[in-house]
């Protein structure tokens, strides 16, 4: 089957793949267009872990206000090159992580970034709640190193169910995307904001 040229360059837009990726996908899916952002998607996930040390100089600012006008946020998407920072896909997975930011109101993008102090805390709280319930001395730990894991879940944006779909992390939805897209992706700084809460 004959590919045409408009056909590949529709899959790159929506994509942002490299040409000759986006080629070959069409080929192996002959010509169908959702079966060939598919297989780009499932052959991109290995490449992924690739890209992962390759410098991010480029991006946007991502953003959302709720239609109530009572909470906002700015996110920093930063990718490879201007081209893809341009692309419907790349701006896309940023109004995702603006939105989720927005719903899940993470504290820290992981857990390396989340403040110490607090997580110590929290594990002291789970740590007092487990032997007030009785618990032996030789489990606390345990009991308490678990809910510190529930609650990275909860507070470190990385970590976090995707608001749109639970089965995947949002650490999953940035390899998706970087699979998809074809370059290294890196979510940065983000503020969330809230009328009348500091």
């Amino acid at each position: 089957m004959s590919i045409s040229a408009q056909q590949v360059k529709e899959l790159r837009e929506k994509t942002a793949a490299g040409m000759m990726d986006c080629k070959k996908a069409l080929e192996e899916c002959k010509g169908d267009l959702e079966k060939a952002i598919d297989w780009l998607r499932q052959k991109g996930l290995a490449k992924a872990a690739k890209k992962a040390g390759r410098s991010t100089e480029q991006g946007i600012i991502g953003s959302y206000i709720h239609s109530t006008g009572k909470i906002g946020v700015m996110v920093e998407i930063k990718c490879e090159t201007d081209f893809v920072a341009r692309t419907e896909a790349f701006q896309e997975f940023a109004k995702h992580i603006a939105m989720q930011i927005a719903a899940a109101s993470p504290l820290a993008l992981d857990t390396a970034s989340l403040d110490p102090a607090l997580v110590e805390r929290e594990r002291e709280v789970y740590r007092q709640k487990a032997r007030e319930e009785g618990k032996p001395e030789a489990i606390v730990e345990k009991i308490a190193e678990g809910a510190v894991k529930k609650y990275y879940k909860e507070v470190c944006l990385l970590e976090q169910p995707f608001i749109k779909d639970d089965k995947k992390t949002v650490q999953d939805l940035l390899n998706e995307a970087i699979a998809t897209i074809g370059e290294n992706m890196v979510i940065g700084r983000f503020v969330r904001m809230q009328l009348g809460s500091e």
